[in-house]
């Protein structure tokens, strides 16, 4: 990937730049892979988070290197987050990436203080740690070395290939502490994942991170997420996947439906209304109390995923296995407001 023609400037104060008073270092791309996606480049002043509700979650800790990304999936629910920077939560939430360029040297630091006793680290429940422009950024191997210097148990969610970059830190991290990695593949329809999913990998190029990752000793699991109502759980869709999961070696498959959070809604109401108009009033109804499917449905959806599973050979994942990622029963949640002190510079 060429990195070339590069445009840099330097948002100041008092010029309506993101992140209030402080200064950030924005960076465009002249290449066909990153044409209108701007990088804003900040120093955080801390990089763990602790996740609001942890007494829901089967984690409690995340660190996210990033904010927004050019996955452009248009269900993802964290663009509610882009709001609080005063960005857009639909193409500026694609297009306008937030880079926390000293996490790996926080990450250690946090590690090494007195205060942390070592609790598990989730990466990829908000935005992909592997989206495209990790690809220059390199922050994961950062990342990865810090947990391993540490034995931190530590677990990767994603949609992108580029983790195969980092297979050998990941051995070497499994050796002294827990590793849980998943990869997520709601649906291998092609047509349906060129239109909600634009920027990221194809399910086949992601169920092969699966595979190798699996023929190098270190398991992978699935999350099936989401399964899209009316586009992507008819019997054959959610056969055809589990049966491409149990042919990549997955360990584990785990479906969970798609939620539409405040910020994902309106955005993926609009590309609903765009390419499937007939399906909006089926929506407006099945999500009328809200972000989640009905009860029924959800429970519907994973009874018989799991029986797909057991039928070819794998099962759904559970908590506390060792090299599996944590999947929790609901979304990440994010926070109620903005997050001070990761994105203001020192």
């Amino acid at each position: 990937m060429r990195w070339d023609n590069l445009a840099e400037n330097t948002a100041k104060a008092g010029n309506g730049a993101l992140f209030a008073a402080d200064a950030v270092t924005t960076r465009t791309f002249d290449t066909p892979e990153f044409r209108g996606i701007t990088f804003h480049e900040i120093r955080a002043r801390s990089i763990v988070n602790r996740v609001p509700g942890a007494s829901r979650m089967p984690f409690e800790w995340t660190v996210n290197p990033y904010r927004g990304c050019s996955h452009a999936c248009v269900y993802c629910f964290a663009r509610k987050s882009h709001s609080y920077l005063d960005l857009d939560t639909g193409l500026g939430f694609d297009s306008q990436i937030v880079v926390k360029i000293n996490a790996g040297e926080l990450l250690d630091r946090h590690l090494a203080s007195r205060q942390w006793h070592g609790a598990h680290i989730a990466m990829g429940t908000n935005v992909d740690c592997y989206q495209r422009a990790e690809g220059r950024y390199r922050l994961m191997p950062g990342i990865i070395a810090a947990l391993r210097d540490h034995a931190n148990p530590f677990s990767i969610l994603t949609k992108g290939t580029l983790i195969l970059r980092d297979l050998e830190l990941l051995r070497q991290a499994a050796e002294v502490t827990e590793v849980g990695i998943s990869v997520s593949v709601g649906f291998t329809d092609r047509e349906l994942w060129r239109t909600v999913e634009p920027g990221t990998p194809s399910p086949e190029r992601r169920l092969d991170v699966v595979r190798t990752l699996t023929d190098n000793g270190i398991g992978c699991g699935v999350l099936m997420a989401p399964v899209i109502p009316f586009l992507g759980d008819h019997p054959d869709q959610l056969r055809a996947t589990v049966r491409a999961v149990a042919a990549a070696g997955a360990t584990s498959v785990t479906p969970l439906v798609l939620h539409l959070r405040p910020g994902a809604r309106e955005w993926f109401m609009q590309w609903l209304g765009q390419h499937h108009p007939h399906l909006v009033p089926r929506y407006e109804r099945m999500y009328a109390d809200g972000a989640y499917a009905p009860t029924w449905y959800q429970r519907g959806i994973t009874r018989r995923v799991h029986e797909l599973a057991a039928e070819f050979g794998i099962g759904p994942a559970h908590r506390g296995e060792a090299r599996r990622i944590p999947v929790p029963d609901v979304p990440v949640p994010l926070p109620d407001g903005p997050e001070p002190t990761q994105l203001t510079l020192l």
